[in-house]
């Protein structure tokens, strides 16, 4: 039974937060609040209605929180709800993962032209 929900669970988080552009969006959002043009242009490669779907999904999941000003021209602002902010734990421990493997492909990689 155990196993199972252990794997409910990782399928449940990478429902709200999996993919290759919802993690790259949350870090900028650990940094603070951003406007929609900051955070494209900190990833050019993802297109505007990508960037606009992603960051619906993760309001709607409450891990983000949209502000919209009412001014002209329009000002919204993104950050980190106060439970997105728990998401911050998830992230370290990927982004541990990630060095240790980088370390270890460039480990393979010496070994293999030596």
């Amino acid at each position: 039974m155990g196993d199972l929900e252990f794997k409910s669970a990782v399928e449940t988080t990478l429902k709200v937060i999996g993919g290759k552009w919802k993690p790259l969006i949350l870090c900028h959002l650990t940094e603070g609040v951003k406007r929609f043009g900051e955070l494209k242009r900190e990833m050019p490669e993802i297109t505007q209605k990508m960037l606009t779907q992603q960051l619906r999904e993760l309001e709607k999941d409450g891990i983000i929180h949209r502000k919209v000003y009412t001014q002209v021209p329009p000002k919204v602002e993104y950050s980190l709800t106060e439970y997105g902010q728990s998401i911050r734990e998830v992230l370290d421990v990927m982004s541990q993962w990630g060095r240790r493997h980088q370390k270890r492909m460039r480990e393979m990689d010496s070994s293999i032209t030596k």
